[in-house]
């Protein structure tokens, strides 16, 4: 089955891997994880769980545009936060209130939240992966 990969304008061009994945078909997307980078690779809202969550779920929507979706096509989501306490859900909801409110959709999805360690740079807070499936 093919797949299409790409980096869509307006995310941070990865030089060892892709941002989106599509693969022919169904119209299945499989989003690499999004975090608070802004469309240069700057980091956002350093320390603050709430700005990082908005940032890396507004990616997830620009990847979707890329390819004809919206966050409204999102199946899937899963949401790794670093040290994650049950003190840091109001910052995660916090920041996916105000995406949503921003975006004007729904942020409710199914979705697995897992506490990590730490991510894939020292600065990352959170990191959110997505499946969409455009009709």
């Amino acid at each position: 089955m093919p797949v299409q990969l790409l980096n869509p304008e307006g995310l941070p061009q990865p030089e060892h891997y892709v941002q989106v994945a599509v693969a022919t078909g169904s119209r299945t997307v499989y989003l690499s994880g999004q975090v608070a980078r802004d469309g240069e690779g700057n980091p956002v809202g350093p320390g603050d769980l709430a700005a990082q969550v908005e940032q890396a779920y507004s990616n997830v929507a620009t990847a979707l545009a890329a390819v004809g979706g919206t966050f409204d096509d999102v199946a899937r989501l899963t949401v790794y936060v670093v040290d994650w306490s049950p003190e840091k859900l109001a910052g995660l909801g916090e920041g996916v209130a105000r995406v949503a409110e921003r975006l004007g959709v729904d942020p409710r999805k199914p979705i697995t939240l897992l506490g990590v360690a730490s991510l894939g740079e020292p600065d990352l807070l959170v990191e959110v992966e997505a499946v969409a499936v455009l009709a």
